[in-house]
């Protein structure tokens, strides 16, 4: 039996933004739990971005670090994250705006622009704490071997996604406000 299309967009969007939500929740715990529970940390596909880089690339012992080194590695490593989870926060409720059958509404159009800023903020904070965190997890080795940076295409494409984020979300803006404009007209 085939729903209509609006039907079926009410809960495709009502799946959706459960599911931001819980990749937010599981997102931020698995890379607590990578750092805190380095049982976890060997699993390795578990780990997130700049968590990722870091273990893989230093290959610090984790049990060899101290409980306080893994926990400042968690919440250093949990800075780009934090971003992350905003710009899903704002999809999430982008979702449940399409739920409710607004689609070209202006709040709908601020959340997507919302989620663009929040992906380009999640990107310079990956970068500006990749540096921060290999030194905190290096604390011990010569210093010619602490401070990492890394722009990969990942990193490029993220950053062309928010921008284009940005901008459709503005042209919606405008196009909500016309929208306005010619029911008043009306």
């Amino acid at each position: 039996m085939h729903l209509p299309a609006s039907l079926r967009i009410v809960r495709v969007s009502q799946r959706l933004a459960a599911l931001s939500l819980l990749v937010v929740v599981v997102m931020l715990l698995l890379n607590a739990a990578s750092w805190l529970m380095p049982v976890v940390a060997r699993l390795g596909g578990l780990r997130f971005g700049l968590s990722a880089r870091i273990v893989s690339r230093l290959a610090p012992d984790l049990v060899a670090l101290g409980e306080w080194q893994r926990l400042g590695a968690a919440l250093l490593s949990s800075v780009p994250l934090l971003a992350l989870a905003l710009a899903l926060l704002n999809l999430r409720a982008l979702f449940q705006r399409y739920a409710r059958g607004e689609y070209f509404s202006a709040a709908a159009a601020d959340h997507f622009g919302n989620v663009g800023r929040a992906v380009l903020a999640w990107v310079v904070l990956d970068f500006l704490c990749e540096p921060l965190l290999s030194v905190w997890v290096t604390m011990g080795t010569p210093q010619g071997h602490r401070v990492m940076f890394s722009v990969g295409t990942g990193t490029v494409v993220a950053l062309f996604l928010a921008a284009c984020i940005t901008v459709i979300a503005h042209i919606l803006r405008q196009a909500s406000d016309l929208e306005q404009e010619h029911r008043q007209f009306v």
